[in-house]
């Protein structure tokens, strides 16, 4: 009898200490989430997570890889390496596709970071671009469709639209020549107005898209989870999505430390640059039913802008999770 009890103590203790240690996550799933999110915006919610799962203190198991480019998460996912993935809003869309079984959104996690910026002063709104060049990226993605989607709405007819690979040429450019024109993500938005004060946000062009759209806002981000993870795991990926709700909360609650985290984790180059950046990043967590309310519209515009945007047909609603 008295072995019985020494070895019902000696259990107890060991499962004490696999708690303690993060064992097994709050959801009772011990599985190890792999999680793949872009250097940029999409993941400013995420650092919070991605630095108390490094130090052993989160609620749930994952192991975080950051990716620059969301068709490098896409590839990743298909061959099965990644679980959940923070990509741009249409991707998600060619991932239901692509990645076998199909995936699903289980948040919104940005909303949009695109302004024009100038030192121009005589551009104030979209109808004001009539006869100039606007400098732009994201050819072939959410921007080019919402720059041209905008144009096309406040009829303007005599614009022209170049495309660069990377945001930090046409912060370039803008140093060049103030009067040029760009779209621009955010932090990119900091970074140019920092290095040239003439530069001005001229406008949001989610302000300019809610004058000819009131049904939907622009979505930037969204989190996908592969299916085949999700049936097997949902209680695992519910508590994700609360830990990243928890996360992108406070990120917006505490700039300093969100900024020392951003440049920690490689998403921003310097704390100054991040700390007047992230409140203009659209963070969120938009999770449950408002995920199809929030998003579906906007990708009813991609898919009339250019079907191949968004895989080539509307999402049915299966792909967006309530929980």
């Amino acid at each position: 009898m008295a072995l019985v009890l020494i070895l019902v103590m000696v259990l107890g203790m060991v499962a004490s200490s696999l708690t303690g240690c993060g064992g097994v996550s709050a959801s009772g799933d011990d599985v190890t989430i792999r999680v793949a999110a872009l250097k940029g915006p999409t993941t400013i919610g995420l650092v919070n997570l991605i630095d108390d799962a490094k130090n052993g203190t989160s609620d749930v198991k994952c192991e975080f890889e950051m990716y620059t480019q969301g068709s490098d998460i896409m590839a990743a996912m298909v061959a099965g390496n990644v679980d959940i993935g923070l990509v741009p809003s249409n991707v998600a869309c060619v991932m239901d596709k692509k990645v076998e079984g199909g995936v699903s959104i289980i948040d919104i996690n940005t909303l949009s970071v695109l302004n024009c910026v100038t030192a121009d002063e005589s551009v104030k709104t979209v109808e004001n671009l009539a006869g100039k060049t606007i400098y732009a990226t994201g050819q072939g993605a959410t921007p080019e469709y919402t720059i041209r989607y905008l144009l096309e709405k406040h009829d303007v007819k005599n614009c022209a639209v170049e495309f660069k690979s990377e945001p930090t040429e046409i912060v370039s450019i803008l140093s060049e020549d103030p009067k040029a024109v760009a779209v621009l993500p955010q932090p990119f938005v900091t970074a140019a107005m920092l290095q040239n004060e003439n530069l001005k946000i001229a406008f949001n062009l989610d302000e300019e898209w809610s004058k000819v759209n009131d049904s939907c806002k622009i979505v930037t981000g969204v989190t996908v989870v592969t299916n085949k993870f999700l049936s097997e795991h949902k209680g695992a990926v519910d508590a994700f999505i609360k830990a990243h709700k928890d996360s992108a909360d406070k990120a917006l609650e505490n700039i300093d430390k969100t900024a020392a985290l951003t440049v920690e984790q490689g998403i921003i180059a310097k704390e100054p640059l991040a700390k007047k950046a992230i409140p203009n990043c659209a963070v969120v967590c938009i999770s449950g039913k408002e995920i199809k309310e929030t998003l579906s519209g906007y990708l009813e515009v991609l898919f009339e802008q250019d079907p191949k945007s968004v895989g080539g047909q509307i999402p049915s609603d299966d792909f967006y999770y309530e929980g």
